[in-house]
């Protein structure tokens, strides 16, 4: 590979809308940490319905190869949820919102010291479901999240409940992330940032450039420490603020990632 080629991120009307135009490092020199739900795969009516297109299911796997290991998916679903999707593949992953972690695909997964939440807490929380039969409930163990995307009118209810149990438990160490029609709690004191911020202390992420896709709010704590890491951004389905450029949809996210392999294999030609 000829290592002074420099990817380019493209222009507007090309998969990624984006100024300015932006050059990245070869892949052998940046970290790939890629958003799941909303990012790289569409949205279904419930999180066990979404689906790998075979284009990103061949694009993923070159992508790590072509980084040395240094691609991960992270994500708000545990490690278990992330395997049984993306299965048979495996990745390094950030999990259950910094909850958990995999640093390559050879090493055992590990918790980050986050607490799974009580089960007082996932039975009180998690009968906010009887409000409406579209709700449905995910328990991730480190948190659990409630989803209305078959209940769109429920959404005020459900945060009106939420705000209820709080306030009967001001001192309980509970964060609520609201999300693209999905309402989570799992206990403060980690985020999808200090998961990252650990993942690249580790080879083969340490001393790489990351480039992170995110679409959501809980997201908005990786677009936050990107500057600090000389990082790039980069928000799907809106322009979130302090991001380098957006997405307009998964499928442009899909298209990119395949134009960046497509660019390193000219490169190596």
């Amino acid at each position: 590979m000829n290592r002074d080629v420099m990817e380019t991120v493209p222009k507007k009307n090309t998969p990624i809308a984006t100024e300015p135009q932006f050059r990245l490092p070869p892949l052998g020199e940046c970290a790939l940490l890629l958003d799941i739900d909303g990012t790289l795969l569409d949205l279904a009516p419930s999180p066990h319905e979404v689906r790998v297109p075979p284009k990103l299911a061949k694009a993923l796997p070159a992508l790590l190869q072509r980084t040395q290991g240094a691609l991960a998916l992270v994500s708000g679903r545990s490690l278990n949820d992330i395997d049984r999707i993306f299965a048979p593949m495996l990745f390094p992953a950030v999990g259950g919102h910094g909850a958990e972690m995999r640093i390559s695909v050879e090493s055992e997964a590990v918790a980050s010291r986050a607490p799974p939440m009580s089960a007082d807490l996932s039975r009180r929380f998690a009968a906010i479901a009887g409000l409406h039969e579209g709700i449905l409930v995910e328990d991730k163990g480190y948190s659990l999240a409630l989803h209305f995307r078959k209940a769109p009118d429920a959404e005020k209810a459900i945060y009106d409940a939420v705000s209820a149990i709080r306030a009967d438990l001001p001192n309980a160490p509970i964060e609520v992330l609201p999300g693209k029609l999905v309402c989570e709690i799992k206990h403060s004191g980690f985020t999808k940032a200090t998961g990252v911020t650990e993942l690249m202390a580790h080879e083969p992420f340490k001393g790489r450039r990351p480039i992170f896709i995110g679409d959501d709010i809980t997201d908005e704590t990786v677009f936050a420490i990107m500057p600090d890491m000389k990082g790039l951004s980069f928000s799907v389905g809106r322009h979130a603020k302090g991001v380098d450029g957006h997405f307009n949809a998964p499928r442009d996210v899909r298209a990119w990632l395949s134009h960046l392999l497509e660019g390193e294999r000219t490169a190596a030609e």
